[in-house]
């Protein structure tokens, strides 16, 4: 898999609400009603990185979620970072 120049990032993170780029990664979090919630959606995103074969770096304390996408073997931030962060985006509820 292609690591993404930054242009390329860039542009991608256009299609990504609250979605950031730094230290070679994309990032974003997610507040909750509670950590029931969290945790839930966690476990839907848990399903959906196994079956993409690509797992994110994340924290939850309580209702919040920070969530780090990048493919290490790449040394950055490739297309299977956003296809997840697509997939996520669906999960929580912020694409259609």
């Amino acid at each position: 898999m292609k690591k993404l120049t930054e242009e390329e990032i860039y542009k991608k993170l256009e299609d990504l609400q609250d979605w950031e780029f730094k230290d070679e990664a994309i990032h974003t979090s997610f507040r909750f009603e509670d950590f029931k919630e969290a945790f839930s959606v966690m476990t839907r995103i848990a399903f959906e990185a196994e079956a993409q074969q690509h797992h994110p770096e994340w924290f939850n304390v309580y209702d919040q979620l920070q969530i780090s996408l990048s493919t290490h073997d790449a040394g950055g931030v490739t297309e299977k970072d956003f296809t997840l962060a697509h997939s996520i985006e669906k999960i929580v509820g912020n694409e259609e």
